[in-house]
């Protein structure tokens, strides 16, 4: 397994950790990971090409689900 997509397992396992913390730090965890999680993407899809690097995106997409939606929902008004 590459390098990278070792980096995206390990960026899920720590995702699942920040989701056991206290609630308090949900909020600053999704942004670590989002950030992080775009970095993460693009070196995925250049190390492993759009295939992998989709289903990365749809990785983080179920992981991030509620900053998605309140995204989403801001995007509408």
């Amino acid at each position: 397994m590459s390098g990278a997509l070792t980096a995206a397992c390990l960026w899920v396992v720590v995702a699942a950790l920040a989701a056991m913390m206290p609630r308090r730090f949900h909020w600053t965890a999704a942004h670590l990971l989002t950030v992080s999680g775009i970095a993460l993407l693009g070196w995925v899809t250049w190390a492993e090409g759009p295939i992998w690097g989709f289903v990365c995106l749809l990785a983080g997409a179920s992981v991030l689900r509620w900053p998605l939606l309140r995204l989403a929902r801001r995007i509408r008004g």
